[in-house]
């Protein structure tokens, strides 16, 4: 099999978008029979599974994204891992599946990261060393139930910015006619169905320049999501600065937005989780968006529908 890698003395840093770059290793872990394996570091990117896999069949798989920072002293740090370990676990219990460890994904997370520190981009180049852990189901299986082996994977690959525009003012236009998460559905996991399910509406967007923002699956009245991260808000009023996000059952919980409302805590603005208006009317708030895998956006673009009005905010 040829090994098409690519050499890290030849990566431009500062061009690097979203997208996969190969690096040296990927680790991998099984589980069989409710038992897990210990995690291995290998240069082989194919696996071999069975066509019935209830992974493949019925999309019984979840995943992850965190990132590894090199500081202005040299230092590599990882970002919150023990948080994303611990959201994996319950988006696997979501679908019925055996959680990984989390001492067991630190190590993989750590050791893939070892593995790869010459992928580590240099300080300050806006790039950063991505891990995308991915836990699928292995068992062969023709009925509708869970499969209860698992393979546990993480991917390591440098990246740039999840938006075209970096730190820019990131167009979005509003779909009210096609839902990515049901309010009681898997919305809360990060499910890779999740995700599949918003190309429809985020291809659609593309094609007029825009990015995708969801509305609420019952009412179509709220915000969930813009693209595939948390909607952000900054709201200033007569009692002071407020930050805003939503509350849904339909969202993953973000854990680089729970970072950002304690920041605004801490920095005196008040930390509000509620309901958010979608409609293309009244007073306007500074919007932003933020995910896991994405950097932060500073600034939207909102078109309300695919003929209706268009709202700018900046940073």
């Amino acid at each position: 099999m040829t090994d098409n890698k690519t050499d890290s003395k030849h990566i431009d840093w500062r061009q690097l978008s979203f997208h996969y770059t190969e690096t040296d290793y990927i680790v991998r872990a099984a589980c069989r029979n409710g038992v897990w394996e210990k995690p291995y570091a290998t240069k082989d990117k194919y696996m071999s599974v069975h066509v019935a896999s209830t992974g493949i069949q019925y999309g019984q798989g979840v995943f992850e994204g965190l990132k590894a920072f090199r500081g202005v002293d040299g230092k590599v740090r990882v970002f919150r891992m023990h948080d994303n370990a611990r959201r994996m676990q319950r988006s696997a219990e979501g679908l019925r599946m055996t959680p990984v460890p989390e001492a067991l994904f630190c190590e993989a997370i750590l050791l893939a990261l070892e593995k790869n520190m010459d992928f580590v981009p240099p300080y300050e180049t806006g790039a950063t060393l991505y891990f995308r852990p991915v836990l699928f189901a292995t068992t062969p299986e023709i009925s509708v139930e869970p499969g209860k082996d698992c393979e546990f994977v993480v991917i390591p690959t440098p990246i740039g910015s999840y938006f075209a525009g970096g730190f820019h003012c990131t167009p979005f236009i509003v779909n009210r006619t096609i839902d990515r998460a049901a309010p009681l559905g898997t919305g809360q996991w990060k499910a890779g169905g999740n995700y599949g399910a918003s190309f429809r509406a985020s291809e659609a967007a593309h094609t007029l320049g825009y990015d995708c923002m969801f509305t609420d699956a019952k009412t179509h009245r709220y915000i969930d999501e813009c693209s595939a991260a948390n909607f952000i808000g900054i709201q200033q009023t007569e009692k002071g600065i407020t930050y805003l996000t939503p509350r849904s059952t339909a969202i993953l919980p973000s854990i680089t937005n729970d970072s950002l409302m304690t920041i605004a805590r801490e920095a005196g603005m008040r930390g509000v989780c509620r309901p958010i208006s979608g409609g293309g009317g009244g007073r306007s708030t500074p919007a932003y968006t933020r995910g896991g895998v994405g950097r932060y956006a500073g600034g939207c673009c909102v078109r309300y529908g695919m003929c209706g009005v268009t709202y700018k905010q900046g940073v």
